[in-house]
């Protein structure tokens, strides 16, 4: 695994972090983005891994947003998933970016970094952002509570 040296070749016309062709996944800590090399190596990926740490996701990808979403926001998403990679980064998450080649995919990449903790993961194709690992829901949180049954306590009356 090597570093993540940001190039031009990993950003979109306006410098917005847009690794084409790569997956960008975020860990809770580094031994886990070791772990999910391994897995995909052993899985038979064929693509290069670069190690990411928090503060290089801080200063080098976020830092890409600069100005990107003045005086009108974004129309595509790229921000919005930068501003999502800051807020993992920003609380010690460590990244890892993944290069997809001709013979990987994109299912066999999480079904090797999901066990290894990966908390999100942003496949980046040609003019298309795909979320690849769902974010749970913070545990004792319901996001709809009026007017449904679930809302309704055990003792509530019907």
């Amino acid at each position: 695994m090597k570093p993540l040296v940001l190039d031009s070749t990993m950003t979109n016309l306006g410098g917005v972090f847009y690794p084409t062709g790569h997956i960008f996944a975020l860990f809770p800590d580094e031994d886990c983005v070791r772990h999910a090399s391994s897995a995909l190596q052993a899985a038979g990926h064929k693509g290069s891994i670069a190690y990411a740490s928090p503060e290089t996701i801080m200063e080098d990808i976020v830092h890409t947003l600069g100005t990107a979403d003045a005086p009108l926001p974004s129309v595509g998403a790229e921000g919005d998933m930068v501003r999502r990679i800051a807020d993992l980064a920003g609380t010690g998450y460590h990244g890892a970016l993944v290069e997809m080649t001709g013979k990987d995919n994109a299912d066999a990449v999480v079904a090797a970094i999901a066990p290894a903790g990966a908390a999100a993961a942003f496949h980046y194709r040609t003019f298309i952002i795909e979320d690849l690992i769902a974010q749970a829901a913070p545990q004792g949180t319901q996001s709809v509570v009026a007017g449904t049954h679930a809302a309704q306590g055990e003792d509530t009356p019907q």
